[in-house]
């Protein structure tokens, strides 16, 4: 069960993942999250940098969807100026919203990964789908409530994970 946590890779930002480091494992498709793993959970809108890397991906022919647990609202008022589909409210880590996206994307589980910034959320979700997981550094120190509950969680996890050896990428932290 341990494993269901592990995320199959992990970066310090997202800029760190490319098109064509996506196009050389036959990705088709993003499932991203939004708060803290795109833009700080409470930025309305994306940066000029998160445009180019939205564009990049677009270029290649790479679709991207926002799956999110945050509400309609927030969730569009970011997604509608960047044009990027959405699905609010997913109640992540349920598959609900993971099998509506890749429905919505036509695409198969293995042309597509999943990115967040949340092992409870993001990462547990994507496993349970069979889908290839991509965690990232939270892009701000800060977190809502709940975010902050679960990171409490998060750190006992991966201390498990950890002495359990494996945990590769934590490793390479001071």
């Amino acid at each position: 069960m341990l494993k269901k946590f592990l995320p199959d890779q992990h970066v310090e930002s997202i800029f760190q993942i490319t098109p064509e480091m996506l196009k050389e494992r036959n990705v088709k498709g993003i499932i991203t999250d939004l708060d803290n793993t795109l833009v700080a959970w409470d930025s309305p809108g994306a940066t000029p940098e998160l445009m180019e890397w939205f564009q990049s991906f677009q270029e290649q022919g790479i679709i991207i969807t926002i799956v999110s647990n945050n509400t309609e609202k927030r969730v569009s008022s970011f997604s509608t100026p960047v044009k990027i589909p959405f699905i609010y409210s997913a109640r992540k880590p349920m598959t609900r919203a993971f099998k509506r996206a890749l429905s919505d994307m036509k695409l198969a589980k293995d042309e597509v990964v999943v990115i967040g910034d949340q092992l409870l959320t993001d990462v547990f979700g994507g496993n349970r789908m069979g889908l290839h997981t991509i965690m990232v550094v939270p892009v701000a120190s800060t977190d809502g409530l709940w975010t902050r509950v679960n990171r409490k969680i998060e750190r006992v996890i991966l201390g498990r994970l950890k002495r359990k050896g494996l945990l590769h990428w934590e490793e390479n932290k001071g």
